[in-house]
């Protein structure tokens, strides 16, 4: 790829541990990606206009509240309303396992949770680009 990858790291809702979301910024900017990341207490409104300021090309949402089947799709939505609906959308956090089908049929395009590998991230997130720029070019 010609063109470097920005990606953001969203906290959106009242959780305030951000040490997670750092690590797994700190592993992409490592690995070549220009990371964004958003603060902590962001609006789903908040996270989707820097989306838009920063022309991301995937958002890794990290949520540890269990707020996350309300804030997802009030990010979605965002995103909807500013015509940003292709961005993929990643979540790391703590998520049940019973919600996770729920996120992915949302359009989550994949879900971490604590602990997960950090190869296992980075090459996910690798795949969902290139799937990305696949349907772009077809």
């Amino acid at each position: 790829m010609n063109k470097s990858i920005n990606i953001l790291i969203g906290k959106p809702g009242l959780d305030g541990h951000d040490r997670g979301a750092k690590i797994v910024a700190r592993i992409l900017e490592d690995e070549g990606f220009n990371v964004y990341f958003s603060g902590i207490r962001k609006t789903p409104l908040e996270i989707a206009l820097l989306a838009k300021d920063e022309n991301v090309d995937l958002i890794g949402l990290s949520i540890l509240s269990g707020a996350h089947m309300e804030l997802v799709p009030e990010v979605i939505a965002c995103l909807q309303s500013l015509g940003l609906e292709n961005i993929p959308i990643i979540l790391g956090g703590i998520i049940p396992p019973q919600d996770r089908s729920n996120l992915l049929e949302m359009g989550v395009a994949a879900i971490f949770n604590p602990g997960s590998n950090s190869t296992e991230i980075v090459t996910r997130i690798r795949e969902i680009l290139n799937n990305k720029t696949q349907q772009n070019i077809n």
